[in-house]
């Protein structure tokens, strides 16, 4: 259980690097998904959403949970 509560320490330490990361990412992905619909590219355009819906993902449901989990091991550990 200590191997849990190191990542979600890391993911807790990290997670505005992240969050700033995906933020670029996702500017980068929306002028990707543009770019691909003037030059009539669906994959790209398909790429640059799923990816975007990913980062969403990871962002509102992942990375929360996986705090929650440490949060509760923690609260079992006693530490």
């Amino acid at each position: 259980m200590a191997g849990v509560l190191a990542m979600t320490d890391r993911l807790k330490a990290e997670l505005p690097t992240l969050l700033s990361e995906h933020l670029q990412m996702t500017g980068a992905l929306h002028k990707l998904a543009e770019v691909g619909r003037k030059e009539m590219r669906p994959a790209a355009v398909h790429f640059a959403e799923a990816l975007k819906l990913h980062a969403e993902m990871e962002e509102q449901v992942l990375y929360p949970a996986a705090m929650l989990v440490g949060e509760y091991v923690r609260a079992r550990l006693g530490k």
